[in-house]
């Protein structure tokens, strides 16, 4: 194990890029399908719709809409969790008064992943607005609130930054903490719950093979978007909609989502965020897990 403290962030901020990028690439034609329902739920009728509508307005490229700030986001938002995950297991250790190499607990874990999200969500609120927005750029031209040919990353931030300052990028930050919070302590707490299942019969969880790993992940990722998604709902909401100018906060948002389309429109795009979850968090646990373990491995050898 990496005694330098610095390396040991500089190993998890690295393994969590990996992680974050196997997540996109595995994923990002359900997120676009997501976003799109969740901020424009009248125009279609459900994940099959959305999905041919998609395909045939604007061919497969269109499932890849906002993959380039998809990848920053998640880049930038598992580099920063996973360090501070580490960090956060290091300061619960401190508190409870264990050894600095001990084994917490998976609720333990789970906190300090909860802890460790709000400091992801400060980098990840603004790459995610510029992909929320990009993933529905069709529909904002359909519906007037944008002109055409501004469809492009670079003219969507230019375009935040001449009508809404810097601050613009943080519109929804409070719905991404209050996601972010909850769903990361479900979503390490099942992991290590899935993790302390696979590795009851005498294994320890390092031993774990690429199945359990993606599948621990899978119901991570399960849990996390089951639990928070109506939040995600209203995050997009205020993403994409304050395009048009400002957007009401999270209360008023979601009282206006339940009271002029229902409690299930808060679900719209639910079936392809479950359908996504599985896969694609499973690569990320993959992709960090065994990319920690060859860097680990590398600085051992030192």
């Amino acid at each position: 194990m990496a005694k330098n403290p610095a390396l040991q962030a500089a190993i998890d901020l690295t393994a969590g890029a990996a992680g974050g990028t196997a997540c996109v690439l595995t994923g990002q034609p359900f997120d676009t399908a997501k976003v799109k329902m969740q901020t424009f739920p009248n125009l279609y009728r459900g994940l099959i719709d959305c999905a041919l509508k998609t395909h045939r307005q604007m061919g497969l490229r269109g499932f890849y809409k906002g993959t380039s700030p998809a990848l920053l986001a998640n880049i930038a938002e598992n580099s920063v969790l996973f360090m501070s995950y580490g960090f956060c297991q290091k300061v619960v250790r401190k508190i409870i008064g264990v050894d600095k190499n001990a084994a917490l607990s998976d609720v333990q874990n789970a906190a300090a992943g909860s802890v460790a999200s709000i400091f992801a969500a400060l980098v990840l609120c603004p790459t995610e607005l510029v992909k929320c927005r990009l993933q529905a750029m069709h529909e904002l031209e359909l519906s007037g609130k944008i002109i055409q040919g501004q469809n492009t990353m670079w003219s969507v931030v230019k375009g935040i930054v001449q009508h809404e300052g810097p601050l613009g990028f943080y519109q929804g930050l409070t719905s991404t903490v209050c996601r972010e919070m909850p769903g990361y302590f479900l979503f390490f707490g099942g992991y290590e719950l899935c993790r302390s299942f696979f590795a009851s019969g005498g294994k320890s969880k390092d031993e774990l093979g690429p199945i359990a790993l993606m599948t621990s992940g899978g119901c991570g990722g399960v849990a996390l978007w089951l639990t928070v998604y109506p939040i995600d709902c209203v995050k997009s909401r205020i993403q994409v909609l304050s395009i048009a100018g400002k957007q009401p906060g999270f209360i008023k948002t979601f009282s206006y989502i339940v009271r002029n389309e229902g409690v299930l429109a808060l679900y719209s795009g639910l079936k392809p965020t479950l359908i996504r979850a599985f896969p694609a968090n499973g690569a990320l646990f993959l992709a960090y897990e065994y990319s920690r373990k060859l860097m680990m491995k590398q600085v051992d050898c030192y």
